[in-house]
């Protein structure tokens, strides 16, 4: 037991001064809303050095349904990072959220599309699991399966980019443009290859194709604009 509480103190030091470098960088001239989920963000990551804090703020398939019905993992799995690159990718998302949509939409609106695609993940992807389960017969498809992290979340953000601007170039090839319409495929398929080498782990593509769906429903039909209409129609604005 005392090796691995040196050990992780060790780490803690280690990561504490660049955390807080980054923290300060996407904390700059931002909104209430981003310095909130940054600073939760990162006080769940030092958290995640605890395995029992990580299992009651993840989501586990089977402890959210009945009769565990472990449902608040469904608002807490989102702010917990066990590997501190991951905890910067999703601290600069957040930051560029607040940097590029919060403006247009306003902080309220920024916090509930951050609910709301997460709070969809959640359930999209033990509902996922819960299928694999019911055709494998495999527990561990609900009891070891740990769902956390803004995977879905950053899904969602490069949706919205792409809805806003659509043709923004990013990157000139010899083969053509990537825009930022091409941004949500391009990390889904980069996310499933790098899930077998073990880079990420196997639940980020699941969250990652739950909050691109859950994002652009909500896009496309729901959110509701100042001028009283509600969704985006464009015919740029499809899922392909």
């Amino acid at each position: 037991m005392a090796p691995t509480i040196v050990l992780s103190s060790s780490v803690i030091k280690r990561n504490l001064f660049y955390l807080q470098q980054q923290l300060a960088a996407a904390l700059n001239n931002s909104s209430v809303v981003v310095k909130f989920i940054c600073i939760i963000n990162v006080i769940f990551y030092f958290l995640s050095f605890s395995e029992t804090a990580v299992r009651i703020l993840c989501v586990t398939p089977g402890f959210i349904i009945p009769p565990n019905f472990w449902v608040w993992t469904a608002f807490t799995h989102c702010y917990l990072e066990t590997r501190i690159w991951l905890l910067l990718v999703d601290i600069i998302t957040v930051g560029l959220c607040g940097k590029l949509l919060e403006p247009l939409w306003g902080a309220m609106e920024m916090l509930t599309f951050f609910a709301l695609v997460n709070t969809s993940v959640a359930f999209l992807s033990v509902m996922f699991y819960i299928v694999i389960f019911t055709i494998t017969s495999d527990p561990r498809y609900l009891f070891s399966v740990q769902i956390y992290g803004l995977a879905g979340y950053c899904a969602a953000v490069s949706v919205a980019v792409k809805q806003i601007m659509p043709d923004h170039v990013l990157l000139s090839l010899p083969c053509g443009k990537i825009r930022n319409r091409n941004v949500p495929l391009i990390v889904l398929l980069t996310s499933i290859i790098l899930w077998p080498i073990g880079v990420i782990k196997g639940t980020y593509p699941i969250m990652f194709t739950a909050g691109l769906l859950s994002s652009w429903v909500y896009l496309r039909f729901y959110q509701h604009h100042s001028n009283g209409t509600a969704g985006d129609i464009a015919d740029g604005f499809t899922l392909a």
